[in-house]
């Protein structure tokens, strides 16, 4: 029996069997926008990356600060999802196989659907290549610290407290005494503390070392011990705030690549409807 199919608001007689049953998705063309799209993506983020080192600085009160550049990198991780997905959205789209006898809304919610496809797949590729970098480098920091551990078991203060000297007077030299005092202060920054024994020690090896009384090099100690603290609470709240700005930006590429979905499906829709218009 004969079947009738409408085509462009005309009837036109057509026998079924002569199409054969096929996949509605395009893989060339879905293929070729993801490929586009991630190509884009590591462009952006490359220049991305550059202007935002650059705007950067370890010394105080240069550079932009630490919520700045968490505010600066979402906008960017928003903007780079926005023209890579549409840029391989459009390309799954125009380049698709046009689909003939198919219903209007059918063929919007195939363009839209192979929009989110190149979407997906440009996701993969870029996560697959950021997570095999992300593997290597950790595979070398495993492998550094591996043969630190293997090389030295015993870190330098602990040594130093084995052979300390009870007699200042027969301590160590200038240049040890030095040395021993940077230990101390290696160990309080991994501890959080100075021991009792590290401050009576310190106060006895700057009073013999420097001459002046045991009061005044207490004075000296404790200040130097406080300034330690204080050092050592910078880098703790300057971690803090870096912990907060990758928190954040993990939240802000998280919402920038669902906004890269919706924009590759409205893309892929409006690159298939160009095309069937032209085709």
């Amino acid at each position: 029996m004969e079947e009738t199919t409408i085509i462009a608001g005309t009837a036109v007689a057509m026998d079924s069997g002569s199409f054969a049953a096929k996949s509605a998705a395009s893989w060339p063309s879905i293929i070729a926008g993801a490929f586009v799209a991630a190509a884009a993506t590591v462009i952006l983020v490359a220049l991305g990356s550059g202007i935002g080192f650059a705007s950067i600085s370890p010394w105080n009160g240069h550079g932009v600060s630490v919520s700045s550049f968490a505010v600066t990198t979402a906008i960017w991780l928003i903007v780079t999802q926005w023209m890579a997905a549409a840029l391989g959205g459009y390309l799954s789209g125009r380049l698709r196989t046009r689909w003939i006898g198919t219903h209007t809304h059918e063929v919007f919610f195939r363009d839209t659907a192979h929009g989110l496809i190149t979407w997906a797949v440009a996701t993969i590729l870029v996560a697959a290549v950021a997570t095999g970098s992300v593997m290597s480098a950790a595979g070398v920091a495993g492998r550094a610290v591996a043969d630190a551990g293997n090389s030295a078991t015993l870190m330098p203060y602990d040594v130093d407290k084995l052979f300390r000297s009870t007699n200042s007077t027969a301590g160590t030299a200038a240049a040890e005494a030095r040395l021993e005092a940077t230990h101390i202060v290696a160990n309080a920054f991994s501890n959080g503390s100075v021991p009792d024994t590290d401050r009576v020690y310190l106060i006895e090896q700057v009073a013999a070392r420097t001459g002046i009384s045991p009061s005044e090099a207490q004075v000296r100690v404790d200040a130097f011990i406080s300034a330690v603290i204080q050092a050592q609470e910078k880098i703790k709240a300057d971690a803090d705030k870096a912990r907060k700005a990758t928190a954040q930006a993990a939240i802000y590429l998280a919402l920038s690549m669902l906004i890269g979905a919706f924009i590759a499906s409205v893309s892929a829709a409006l690159g298939g409807r160009i095309r069937d218009q032209h085709v």
